[in-house]
């Protein structure tokens, strides 16, 4: 079973989240910020996508994205920001930083669970509509 590690500060997207993670036969763990997230990551057995929020309290996920990306363990595991903080600026910022992709809040039931196999599938999805 492949784990998805969700940074998310929002319970109720994170519970979200999660559902759809769990339907489609995923396991999720979930870090509630970007402070200490290797540390956090490093306790799992296994990462196969870590789906990022960017505005999170005390470390926003650009500079937890920096800070995994450090880590040689997590430079092939895909980093997708996950975030309401939408529009082209935003998913430029996030190309140009070395994300692996952009979806954007408020997620869509229908279109959520074909997104991540396409990230787990190594195809990229950039959407923020």
């Amino acid at each position: 079973m492949k784990t998805i590690l969700v940074i998310e500060d929002n319970v109720s997207n994170f519970m979200l989240i999660a559902r759809m993670l769990d339907d489609a036969g995923l396991h999720c763990e979930w870090k509630t910020s970007g402070y200490e997230v290797v540390e956090f990551a490093d306790t799992l057995e296994s990462i196969d996508l870590i789906l990022m929020d960017i505005r999170l309290p005390y470390e926003d996920g650009y500079d937890a994205f920096r800070k995994l990306r450090k880590q040689s363990k997590y430079e092939h595991v895909p980093i997708v920001a996950v975030t309401a903080v939408t529009g082209p600026e935003q998913m430029q910022s996030a190309r140009m930083l070395g994300f692996d992709g952009f979806i954007g809040k408020p997620l869509d039931p229908d279109r959520f669970p074909t997104q991540i196999s396409r990230i787990l599938e190594n195809q990229p999805v950039w959407e923020f509509e």
